[in-house]
């Protein structure tokens, strides 16, 4: 019996380290990272997804195509507004880069994930943004992910050279 309940305990103790910070979003883990909590300097509100980061240094996401400045890809720590998120898993995000386009987030290693349903929150993020083409399948998953009809996920017919970004880490402000 021993046995029994020291079993229950340790599953009890594993199932609390893949608690959420998503307001009861159970399939959306906090963090892959347990160093990824809430810091007592930054203001309470704030959700941190990855490597915890801060948001001292941040750019605006609108600057980040001068940034680029011809390159392939660089590592920057960006604030914005985030558009929208996958509304399966939330393994990607889209932020808005002020002119019209959106940048594509992803998380490092699919390691991590931040809450579905993400549309005016602000953001920081800090990894690398570069420039990638995007094939014709991918972008049909990424329309699937995004909640596109049918319809809307068969007019993709041809692949996009797009910035996109790697995330080791996210802030998300409420």
């Amino acid at each position: 019996m021993k046995k029994f309940t020291f079993f229950l305990a340790a599953i009890a103790l594993l199932s609390a380290c893949k608690s959420t910070t998503n307001d009861g979003d159970s399939e959306t883990p906090a963090s892959s990272d347990s160093t990824a909590v809430e810091a007592s300097t930054e203001t309470l509100e704030n959700h941190y997804f990855g490597d915890t980061i801060s948001e001292d240094g941040a750019v605006e996401v609108s600057q980040l195509m001068a940034m680029m400045n011809g390159q392939d890809s660089i590592t920057v720590k960006l604030a914005g507004t985030v558009n929208s998120s996958c509304q399966k898993k939330g393994c990607w995000m889209k932020m808005d880069m002020g002119n019209g386009e959106e940048l594509r987030v992803s998380f490092r290693d699919y390691s991590f994930f931040v809450p579905k349903n993400l549309n005016g929150e602000k953001a920081v993020v800090e990894g690398t943004a570069y420039v990638d083409t995007l094939d014709v399948a991918f972008l049909k998953h990424l329309a699937e992910d995004a909640g596109k009809s049918e319809e809307e996920i068969a007019e993709i017919t041809e692949p996009e050279i797009s910035l996109n970004f790697t995330a080791n880490g996210v802030i998300i402000k409420s």
